[in-house]
């Protein structure tokens, strides 16, 4: 018995510390405009550089142009998570319907399509980056293009992996057998069981999201410097990490908290929706 409790206990903690996390971020991320209308754009050269937690109002302290960090980390969290949500809705819609075709009609379409999968699996992600940013530019739609073209394969391989299993299934074949129409079969009886593993995957390819818009953009390729972004953030804090190490310091932990939040939710929503993959240690 005490193997069985364990685990619970464990999971729980994974959910509060998940969702405090998240609650708190969107929290922030909602009054942004509430208690700092401009976004921390306001520049201020007189306040330069100040120390965190010196000065009332500059809890975080300032940046190299005086503005404000706390308002411009909570401006980049609106960014990122944008960026992380419509990323993965827009992955999961193509990624769900391209394993629906290819699971269930197989044949020319299940070979069309996963070749196409498995090419774009061998490209590096830089690689389709860099590419992808040089012919169609950079930007916030486009890195939100760019991250729905290299993930929806995910939710493909998922979706199509879980069809294959359930299309032999014995309410299936009596589906077909009494002559229900192919949309019928895929709405009603096999998305229904789709949903679990896909939620748990789209959790924790926002946290993914937010990883790689924050990369792409400290390397220059992602979102437009003259908006408010962590990675933007971080890339110019660098050069000054000896100095007003505040400035990268804070927008690192705004991500790292986004992102374990987002990972511990991934995994009490897996734990949840499948029980048999639960480890008693």
């Amino acid at each position: 018995m005490a193997a069985r409790s364990a685990p619970s206990r464990y999971l729980s903690l994974e959910f509060i510390l998940g969702v405090v996390l998240i609650a708190c971020i969107c929290l922030a991320v909602l009054a942004q405009e509430l208690f700092f209308p401009g976004a921390g754009s306001r520049i201020d050269l007189t306040a330069r550089l100040v120390p965190p937690f010196t000065n009332p109002a500059h809890i975080f302290g300032t940046d190299p142009l005086g503005r404000d960090v706390l308002a411009r980390v909570i401006a980049g969290g609106k960014i990122s998570l944008y960026v992380g949500f419509v990323s993965v809705a827009g992955g999961v819609v193509i990624g769900v319907i391209m394993g629906l075709i290819a699971g269930y009609y197989r044949g020319f379409w299940d070979m069309l399509l996963m070749r196409f999968a498995d090419i774009q699996l061998a490209l590096p992600f830089i690689l389709l980056a860099i590419t992808f940013i040089a012919i169609i530019g950079g930007g916030l739609t486009n890195t939100i293009i760019l991250l729905i073209v290299s993930q929806w394969v995910q939710y493909a391989r998922l979706v199509r992996g879980s069809v294959l299993a359930l299309r032999e299934r014995e309410f299936i074949l009596a589906a077909h057998a009494i002559g229900v129409k192919d949309w019928r079969i895929i709405v009603q009886h096999l998305l229904p069981n789709l949903i679990g593993p896909v939620i748990v995957l789209m959790t924790l390819n926002v946290a993914t999201n937010i990883l790689l818009e924050s990369s792409l953009t400290f390397l220059g390729l992602g979102i437009d410097p003259t908006i408010p972004s962590w990675g933007g953030m971080l890339a110019e804090g660098r050069t000054y990490l000896q100095t007003a190490w505040w400035v990268s310091v804070f927008p690192g932990l705004a991500i790292l908290f986004t992102v374990l939040g987002l990972n511990l939710l991934g995994d009490w929503l897996r734990d949840s929706l499948d029980p048999t993959g639960r480890t008693s240690t």
